[in-house]
């Protein structure tokens, strides 16, 4: 299972997909977008470093879909679980902010890929802490 980050028009949330709900989505899209390849099902094993490519590789699938097409078909927004936004009444002010495309990132799994060790210290923070607790 695969967790979605869903970013538009200053809202965000987060929806759940199975690799088999993208396929269909791809399948369902293909013959009215224009969409890149898709990623193959089958990974080499289940180790974590092969299931970070998948995530990588769906990531850029998607990204790819909203990058290529301007018009968003309702299958993908529905997908994400996005509402298309409402255009204003023709005669109306406009809005002061042109509505945003969806942005969409995988959220990474902290399992996967655990953090390492930074590559700079936090100097500031060694300074701030320095400066309360020693003499």
């Amino acid at each position: 299972v695969f967790r979605v980050e869903v970013l538009c028009n200053g809202r965000r949330h987060t929806v759940t997909k199975r690799y088999s709900e993208f396929q269909a989505l791809h399948k369902r899209i293909k013959k009215t977008c224009k969409v890149p390849d898709f990623p193959p099902r089958h990974v080499p094993n289940w180790m974590p470093k092969a299931l970070e490519q998948r995530r990588q590789a769906l990531e850029v699938y998607l990204q790819g879909v909203l990058y290529h097409n301007k018009e968003l078909p309702q299958d993908i927004l529905d997908f994400l679980k996005v509402r298309r936004c409402q255009q204003s009444p023709k005669g109306s002010s406009p809005p002061l902010l042109p509505p945003q495309r969806p942005t969409v990132g995988f959220c990474s799994d902290p399992y996967v890929r655990p953090r390492g060790p930074e590559l700079l210290p936090n100097t500031v923070l060694i300074g701030v802490l320095q400066g309360l607790y020693l003499p």
